[in-house]
């Protein structure tokens, strides 16, 4: 866990948006000081001992020399106001550095709202006038260069946002809705991860930004406003009719069809995604399989049970949720 925010996908040091930069810039002002400030103390430290040594060789340890002892006093009372406006002037820069993120917000043109669920992210765009709200699950999408509103909550214990190449964290706290504004500067793919302890799971609830052009987040916005597309074959609506059937429709939502669950993700494009339970497992039909299978097996502790499906139904389900592009 000492190094989650050290890896080029998922870090505080390769910054790629104005809000991580601007931490970025910080983060190396304070580091600069405590390096030289620590290289000044071993360098004194140094000098003191080894004057020390040269003293006990020349004089009695009983003799005070007054001058040198001015000399300290002097060299003392320096260091220490020394420490004082160096802690000023870094207190000071930490407060415009956040002036300066805070003033980021308000010229945001996407809004999104992210819930904290254990151990997973519920990600929702509200209705626009040409557009339903879409919901998703651990998956942003943002369109590059744009700042972008993040609102946040939680529904049970509080979670942490934290995408560290674009953001600082922010505590999503039952019944206190905060907010953040990221943005990124260039294409690309982001993890992020909860950064506040919050069960059994905390270390597999991770959240993916997906930065792209203007043209391809309207894109995906377009079809992320569609319902669900119709089985297309006997396996896809056998499967479909086995998700419908069992417990799968209780706790999930599939927009076109009567699954209207709220406990789960909404599935109604779920292979579009790039992972599967907060990015515990790649989309990929075998991955899906183990999940539906027996999550509990992949994610101990998650809320969603096992059901029992036949080999037979259990490959229709995962054809039919393949096919939720």
């Amino acid at each position: 866990m000492f190094l989650t925010a050290c890896g080029d996908r998922q870090s505080a040091l390769h910054a790629h948006g104005a809000n991580a930069q601007k931490i970025f810039d910080l983060i190396w002002t304070f580091s600069a000081v405590a390096a030289t400030v620590w290289l000044l103390v071993v360098l004194v430290l140094a000098t003191a001992v080894l004057r020390g040594n040269l003293a006990k060789a020349s004089r009695s340890p009983l003799q005070i020399d007054a001058d040198q002892e001015r000399r300290l006093t002097r060299a003392v009372g320096s260091a220490t106001a020394l420490t004082v406006v160096v802690l000023i002037a870094l207190t000071i820069g930490s407060f415009f550095a956040g002036k300066s993120i805070a003033s980021l917000s308000g010229s945001e043109t996407v809004t999104v709202r992210v819930t904290g669920h254990q151990w997973w992210w519920e990600i929702r765009y509200p209705k626009t006038d040409s557009s339903q709200a879409i919901l998703t699950a651990n998956e942003i999408h943002v369109p590059v260069g744009e700042s972008v509103k993040v609102k946040l909550d939680s529904l049970d214990v509080i979670h942490s946002f934290w995408v560290p190449s674009l953001a600082g964290k922010r505590d999503l706290i039952p019944g206190r809705p905060s907010e953040l504004t990221l943005t990124a500067d260039k294409p690309g793919i982001y993890r992020g991860q909860c950064a506040e302890f919050c069960g059994y799971q905390h270390a597999h609830m991770a959240i993916t930004v997906v930065a792209e052009s203007r043209e391809a987040f309207d894109a995906w916005r377009s079809r992320q406003d569609a319902n669900a597309v119709t089985p297309a074959s006997d396996e896809e609506r056998r499967g479909e009719a086995a998700f419908l059937g069992t417990g799968c429709a209780l706790c999930h939502a599939i927009r076109g069809t009567p699954a209207t669950g709220t406990v789960g993700p909404d599935l109604t494009h779920v292979a579009g995604r790039r992972s599967l339970a907060a990015d515990a497992l790649a989309m990929t039909p075998g991955a899906l399989a183990a999940w539906i299978a027996d999550p509990q097996s992949v994610k101990p502790g998650a809320k969603m049970p096992r059901i029992a499906l036949s080999a037979d139904d259990l490959n229709a389900v995962v054809t039919y949720l393949g096919s939720l592009e």
